[in-house]
């Protein structure tokens, strides 16, 4: 079948994928948490509704246009976890909090007051997360300034304080496994004592709390307190798990196959697939843009349309015209470069998923 496509195509390994979708719900259901899967991985409502069908209690996405495109498939429970602000946004999250039960997350005050002027507008409570920085660096502030923080969106009418959330992102850059075991016990625990502090301090209950990625994913779901998950690659996997050693080669469902164009040296191969197919962004993986299936070899460098493998001799065992398939570092940006996905089991192309969220970056 892989011969047939023409290349650069982004594949799909149904039943690869399928398996993945089963265990991380049974790891949710196995702790009694909820799932709530972050689609910007794969960007598709035929996979975001697969997800729901395999358990999860809803989905997040990172944009108000990914939410767009998933409320138009039905999928009325989202979280937005991002940063709401600007009148165009605050009115396109007006429209969609009419059709669904929409969550929104914040750090801010600011945020906080175009979230409650929506809800006043529409006359209804509006749900937030507030996220908490636990190591990450990024959105998020840290546990005293939190408390702090919901004192005083404490004080709007119209936003309810519906849990606490965090991506510790720096997990993807772990050393070995017991560097990812703390960061995930850590991720949980963090959450947990910052829920306690504030009905400590002032007497409000929150129940929700909600870690994110897929590393974490596999560990923080055992902290005590911990009530729902947020992975994303998990559905696909990609390098960056392989390497950090939490799943197989087997277990990546997508993979790029790609054309053998040129071979100018006995130590240089040229495929079909640069940064505007692989992406250029190498997450956590430390070697290369990509692990060329079954030749132990990575894609060294990228251009635009050209994936450069170097490597001892490697011209010995690719030839020119040859078909190979790469697994992407980063599945994520990879998945947002292309408009569909060719779905196919046991050999045969079963069906054309449409990407329809890429680009959906507002």
């Amino acid at each position: 079948m892989l011969k047939e496509l023409d290349t650069p195509a982004l594949v799909l390994n149904l039943d690869v994928m399928e398996k993945n979708l089963r265990r991380m719900s049974m790891l949710a259901k196995e702790s009694g948490i909820k799932l709530r899967p972050h689609i910007k991985t794969h960007k598709s409502p035929y996979i975001a509704l697969k997800q729901i069908e395999y358990g999860a209690a809803g989905i997040t996405v990172a944009k108000l246009g990914e939410a767009e495109v998933m409320s138009r498939h039905g999928i009325k429970e989202i979280l937005v976890a991002y940063p709401i602000i600007g009148e165009k946004k605050l009115e396109r999250l007006k429209v969609l909090a009419k059709e669904v039960n929409i969550i929104t997350s914040l750090d801010s005050v600011e945020v906080g007051e175009g979230i409650n002027r929506v809800g006043a507008e529409l006359g209804k409570e509006m749900q937030v997360y507030v996220e908490v920085n636990t190591g990450l660096n990024r959105v998020g502030k840290d546990q005293e300034n939190t408390v702090e923080l919901i004192e005083r969106l404490a004080g709007f009418e119209y936003v309810t304080i519906k849990g606490l959330m965090t991506h510790a992102g720096q997990s993807y850059k772990t050393k070995n496994k017991e560097q990812l075991q703390e960061i995930s016990v850590q991720e949980g625990e963090y959450l947990v004592a910052t829920q306690r502090l504030v009905k400590e301090k002032l007497g409000i209950d929150i129940p929700e709390i909600s870690v994110g990625s897929t590393p974490t994913s596999y560990i923080g779901h055992q902290v005590a307190g911990v009530t729902e998950m947020r992975p994303g690659t998990y559905v696909f996997n990609d390098g960056t798990l392989i390497e950090l050693g939490l799943i197989d080669e087997k277990d990546c469902a997508l993979t790029i196959v790609s054309t053998v164009v040129s071979k100018p040296d006995r130590n240089r191969v040229i495929v079909d697939a640069g940064s505007k197919t692989l992406s250029s962004d190498k997450g956590g993986f430390n070697q290369g843009f990509g692990l060329v299936k079954n030749k132990d070899v990575y894609v060294s460098w990228l251009s635009e349309e050209h994936g450069v493998i170097e490597s001892m001799d490697v011209g010995a065992n690719i030839q020119i015209g040859e078909v190979v398939e790469i697994i992407p570092n980063h599945v994520c940006p990879t998945v947002n470069l292309a408009n569909e996905l060719i779905g196919y089991r046991k050999g045969k192309i079963e069906r054309f998923i449409q990407v329809e969220a890429r680009g959906k970056n507002k």
